[in-house]
């Protein structure tokens, strides 16, 4: 389970990302975690993926 807080969910989902996962894509596959929502939530914090990074910033 992801965790439900935005700004910690940003640091697991960017740790995560650095860590091992080619992209936002294949990271929510691993994680069987909806794509759109996962952006949406962020976003709603302010928080973008960034492609060219493999990072929400």
């Amino acid at each position: 389970m992801l965790p439900q807080d935005p700004h910690i969910l940003l640091s697991y989902v960017n740790t995560r990302l650095r860590d091992g996962s080619a992209g936002l894509e294949d990271f929510c596959a691993e994680q069987d975690v909806d794509q759109d929502w996962l952006e949406s939530t962020l976003a709603a914090a302010g928080y973008r993926y960034r492609p060219e990074q493999n990072r929400f910033a």
